[in-house]
């Protein structure tokens, strides 16, 4: 049988599948496969093999950690392991799944059977190892590295998409207020953050995005500064960034807390981080470059004299993956679509001192965008005094 566990005959077991008559459920869509299909049309492929666990679950719905999709002119093929074999066939509806005990090798011997000349894979996943593999078991098959066109994929959310990471937002909101409410000076950065973790779970989220941020006094000045053992004092800012997951898809949102009444310079550093992040919403609409949503927030922060303070791109897509297209930076020539979520975020990082970063998250809408994140960024509403 060899490295198939079920249905050795290949190439009988590969034609089945029909993808024009499936129904749609979950977050599948005949919609997004066609997409596809376009790509091997233009790229003169005559299959596409896909194992990014993000477009897995936007092109098939499956939500496990370990599968290989192989999409064709005519059909689609859904190869994983004895573990997901079940969750595959329920999940990955309008496939014809099958059940491999080597992921590499079952993707060749498909490609034997199936007669495949030419194939594409995702150049920003596919590991060398795995690569020399294919080369080594293929050697009649020609592999195309296929990147910009899949890394835009999921750029376009659509209404389904929107709904559940508004859904991701809720929770992230709720978890958040619930945290802020005890903070007292003398709380660890840690403690915090196991804490919030904990809420954002009680309400529903999945695996996290990422390890939440917890950085006060000084350490705001770190854009990355995760959770510490430091207690917080009166007086400090606290820099908090966090996100839930819900059905897959992401939230990310920044907050800036200040552990009693503001200084003058907090309050003058908060509110020119606050202009720049609402100008930056403000200018956008269909048809402007990322690169220009960026500038508007660079431009405003140089022009207060803090440009030296803030040195990370303004924002990025957000969705199955934490970070996707579109990236709102200066090096950033993509045109912003209406359906496209991502994130605003600038901040004035001051060594010694700390900082302050707001981040909300937004949709592209028909005449400018959304905001999606729901905690509020004023700064009469998050002063803890």
């Amino acid at each position: 049988m060899g490295v198939w566990s079920t249905c050795p005959e290949l190439v009988e077991g590969f034609r089945t599948s029909n993808l024009d008559v499936y129904a749609e459920s979950g977050i599948m869509s005949k919609h997004r496969v066609a997409k596809i299909r376009e790509l091997l049309k233009k790229k003169k492929l005559d299959c596409l093999l896909i194992i990014a666990l993000p477009n897995l679950r936007y092109l098939s719905g499956f939500s496990g950690s370990s599968g290989a999709l192989l999409i064709t002119r005519e059909d689609g093929f859904f190869l994983t392991d004895s573990r997901y074999r079940s969750q595959a066939r329920r999940e990955a509806k309008g496939f014809v799944v099958r059940q491999c005990r080597k992921i590499i090798e079952g993707i060749a011997e498909f490609s034997r059977s199936a007669g495949i000349k030419r194939m594409g894979f995702e150049a920003s996943h596919l590991t060398y190892q795995d690569y020399q593999r294919l080369k080594e078991l293929l050697l009649k098959v020609k592999l195309i590295p296929v990147s910009k066109e899949l890394d835009s994929l999921r750029a376009i959310k659509d209404k389904g998409e929107i709904s559940l990471i508004k859904k991701a937002t809720r929770i992230a909101a709720q978890g958040f207020l619930e945290l802020k409410d005890t903070i007292q000076p003398g709380s660890r950065e840690r403690n915090l953050a196991i804490e919030l973790e904990h809420q954002l779970k009680k309400r529903g989220s999945g695996e996290l995005p990422f390890e939440i941020i917890v950085a006060s006094g000084p350490r705001g000045a770190l854009p990355h500064g995760v959770a510490s053992e430091k207690k917080i004092r009166n007086g400090e800012g606290i820099v908090i960034d966090f996100g839930s997951r819900y059905k897959g898809y992401f939230s990310d949102e920044t907050c800036t807390l200040l552990m009693g009444s503001p200084t003058r310079k907090q309050k003058k550093i908060y509110q020119i981080v606050k202009a720049a992040h609402d100008k930056a919403i403000d200018f956008i609409k269909p048809g402007r470059k990322s690169s220009q949503i960026d500038e508007v927030a660079r431009h405003y922060i140089h022009q207060a004299g803090y440009s030296h303070g803030f040195d990370h791109a303004l924002g990025h897509g957000v969705g199955l993956a934490i970070h996707e297209e579109p990236l709102i930076s200066p090096d950033s020539s993509t045109v912003i679509e209406e359906g496209m979520v991502f994130t605003i975020e600038p901040g004035i990082y001051l060594e010694d001192w700390g900082g302050v970063r707001i981040e909300d998250m937004v949709v592209v809408t028909r005449e400018g965008c959304k905001v999606l994140t729901q905690v509020s960024k004023e700064i009469g509403s998050i002063i803890r005094c």
